[in-house]
Formats: structure tokens, C-alpha cells, sequence
């Protein structure tokens, strides 16, 4: 496995049919996958052999304060391998991240424990979760 920081367009589209695997990201045009990534400040993307995308994440971030994690998914064919804890570690260890003091996301319920086991906990000091929909 290797592991990469930018995306070709054929890589893109891999992204793009990740994020069709996920429930909470599907719905989203391959041109809308590409303007997130390029909106991103850090995008992680792990590959196969072959140079496939089988893992991606990416993040948002001040680069001091806050790192908000968006679209942590794995291939369905590589679930269970370590991918998504590997992708953590890597954004924590990023160069850019290493100094950041929160790191934060949301997630599934089904999600929570693997999250827990890498370190996030849902005690954020009496914070809520607040959203405006932009019609």
C-alpha cells in the first residue's frame, strides 16, 4: 500500500466511487467530490498495487486550533484491514497537523467505538452540533 496527497483525474473518480459506497456521502456529483478535495487543506488517499484508491480522508483545518475530519471511508473490499485506523494516524501525524489541538468529526453511531479506539470521545465541553440547510 502507498500512500498519496493528490489525485489524478482517474484517482478522482475512484474517490467519487468510494464515497458511492458510503451512506452518508452518497448523492454527492463526481464534480462535487472534486471541488471538496480541492477545498480541503490536507487529503489522504491510500492505494493499492495498482494505484487504486481503496482509502481516503481529508480535513479542514486552521492548522492550530481545529482539524475537522470529513469522509474517512475505506473500500468495501479492504474494510477490516486497518485502512481507516492507518488514515487517522496519518492525519494526526501529518507535517501540517502535528500541532493542531483539536481534531474533530462526525459520524455515525455505528462508527463511534472504532473512533473511540483511536482517541476522539464525544465529551466536547457542552458543545452542540448546530446546521443551517443553504437552499
Amino acid at each position: 500500500m502507498q500512500v498519496t496527497y493528490s489525485f489524478n483525474e482517474q484517482q478522482l473518480t475512484q474517490v467519487y466511487g468510494l464515497h458511492q459506497q458510503a451512506w452518508a456521502n452518497s448523492g454527492r456529483s463526481l464534480e462535487e467530490i472534486k471541488r471538496c478535495i480541492a477545498g480541503s487543506q490536507v487529503c489522504i488517499g491510500i492505494l493499492d498495487s495498482e494505484d487504486n484508491v481503496v482509502a481516503f480522508a481529508r480535513v479542514l483545518t486552521d492548522f492550530v486550533v481545529k482539524a475537522v475530519i470529513y469522509d474517512v471511508i475505506v473500500a468495501k473490499s479492504h474494510q477490516g484491514t486497518g485502512l481507516g485506523q492507518q488514515l487517522i494516524l496519518l492525519i494526526k501525524q501529518h507535517q501540517k497537523l502535528k500541532t493542531v489541538k483539536h481534531f474533530e468529526l462526525s459520524c455515525l453511531p455505528e462508527m463511534t467505538t472504532f473512533y473511540e479506539r483511536n482517541g476522539f470521545s464525544s465529551e466536547v465541553d457542552g458543545l452542540n452540533l448546530m446546521r443551517l440547510v443553504n437552499n
